[in-house]
């Protein structure tokens, strides 16, 4: 009898029953779109730190770099040989350390041995700005001459680099840069976040092997394959594999076994960040202490930590889907549930007649509660159906169209350095220029089977508010009501 009455019931009042549902469906559409666009700016911002860190890396050790002391003597010099023919190209390298103040390599087994922790390894951070040119016949004075000074600001692969022109010379200045990897164990470190989609990556042995893994982006903008030679301060290295980055773009040029790195950087037994991976997720807030308190001058920088400099349209937007997106679309599901109850009573206050005459055929106050329960439900489910489908249309298109949203990376307390630098872009890293501190991230919509279930249990909860209206005020009809209808 209850299945009979409520099919004949619905199809009587198909329009009633779709406008409550559709008002469902919009509150349910959009909590699915929230929640699907939210989890989508997550797995934006967990690439964002993937790409910055290592793979598995909870936490990186480094230390601020101390001021200069501001004397001329200290300032990298470029040597020249000024009386050379003016056909005669010559070139010179200047290599730095980059990012934070290097650290003794003992460090890292120090690390390594507190507790919490279960893996570290170290990495040496290098800026190589490369200066080719030649000196013009005549103008130039006898001796060797010094060109001082930093970077000309030109990245690796540069094109149309700028000339440092001036007494008799023009030279062409460049500078990428270079990662020290512990090539006895990859699973941390600077190289994590990259595939080797081409020759092979470190192998063990190779420790202090003169070979070299690039970015998929340096080689070709420097054309170069598997096989060919690169030369760094007089030193040839082979290339032995091209690196491709899980996410975003590469913030490290060239990859080097950590002893070679050490070595070009005049850096014997030194590495400027520690990769820290920790037994349990639990344990990162104890271990930074520990750290800390272990190894005084050093700077721990954890995913959270990290996550707070990240700016740009990625933070914005994700700050916005997490807060007035979800109280949107609380407010929009509880007004829908609130129209749905109000419709409802109301549908059930013009069926005064057909409730009163239940009653007075016999029908008790609970089977006739039962029924508007029972429509409301089913109603409910229907909209709870239409706001998937909608949520799952949105969701798609927010897919399809992939926005672009870019995240700037800043700099923590201490660090004296930008974020993303190369090395993996461990904190403290400093990249060879300010674009590679932003970051472009293509924006998705994923929906988790979670989601579904939040949906279907919002429209049967749906179902239940406005049934439950509707049956109160079913409840309180009397058969009198129904005699006072008929006119």
């Amino acid at each position: 009898m209850f299945g009979i009455y409520l099919k004949r019931e619905l199809s009587r009042r198909k329009k009633a029953a779709l406008v409550i549902a559709l008002g469902l469906a919009l509150g349910i559409a959009l909590v699915i779109t929230v929640n699907s666009v939210s989890a989508g700016m997550q797995q934006a911002q967990d690439k964002v730190l993937k790409s910055l860190y290592g793979l598995g890396t909870d936490m990186t050790v480094t230390k601020a770099r101390s001021a200069p002391s501001g004397s001329a003597s200290d300032r990298p010099k470029f040597d020249f040989d000024a009386k050379s023919d003016s056909s005669k190209k010559q070139s010179s390298d200047r290599v730095m350390t980059q990012g934070g103040q290097a650290l003794k390599s003992s460090l890292v087994a120090k690390v390594a041995a507190q507790k919490g922790v279960a893996n570290a390894v170290g990495a040496l951070s290098l800026n190589v700005t490369k200066v080719d040119g030649s000196f013009t016949q005549g103008k130039a004075k006898s001796g060797t001459t010094q060109q001082q000074g930093g970077p000309g600001g030109g990245q690796s692969g540069d094109t149309g680099a700028p000339q440092v022109q001036g007494g008799g010379a023009s030279f062409d200045v460049n500078s990428y840069s270079v990662a020290g990897v512990d090539v006895t164990d990859q699973d941390l470190g600077p190289l994590a976040t990259s595939k080797i989609t081409t020759g092979a990556t470190f192998t063990a042995a190779q420790t202090n092997a003169k070979v070299a893994v690039v970015s998929k982006s340096y080689a070709k903008e420097n054309k170069y394959k598997v096989g060919k030679t690169l030369k760094i301060s007089g030193t040839k290295y082979t290339i032995i594999g091209i690196a491709t980055p899980d996410s975003s773009d590469s913030t490290t040029d060239v990859y080097l076994p950590l002893k070679q790195a050490q070595t070009l950087g005049d850096a014997k037994n030194q590495v400027t960040t520690i990769y820290v991976k920790a037994t349990d997720s639990q344990q990162i807030d104890t271990v930074k202490a520990t750290i800390q308190k272990n190894i005084s001058g050093t700077t721990v920088t954890t995913s959270a930590d990290l996550a707070d400099t990240v700016s740009g349209s990625l933070s914005t937007a994700s700050n916005l889907a997490t807060s007035v997106g979800k109280w949107l679309s609380v407010a929009v599901l509880v007004a829908a549930f609130l129209v749905a109850a109000l419709l409802t009573s109301s549908a059930v206050s013009r069926r005064v007649r057909e409730f009163g005459t239940l009653k007075a055929l016999g029908w008790p106050s609970r089977k006739v509660t039962r029924q508007v329960v029972g429509e409301s439900v089913v109603n409910g489910l229907l909209g709870g159906a239409l706001g998937i489908a909608l949520g799952l249309g949105a969701a798609y298109a927010v897919t399809a169209i992939s926005p672009k949203l870019t995240a700037e990376l800043g700099s923590t307390g201490g660090m004296g350095g930008g974020m993303g630098g190369p090395g993996g872009g461990g904190p403290g890293g400093q990249t060879a220029s300010a674009a590679k501190n932003t970051l472009e991230i293509a924006l998705s919509a994923p929906v988790s089977a979670t989601t579904i279930a939040l949906a279907a249990g919002l429209a049967i909860a749906g179902g239940l508010v406005a049934g439950a209206m509707g049956g109160w005020r079913a409840s309180r009809m009397r058969p009198a009501d129904a005699l006072r209808s008929v006119s």
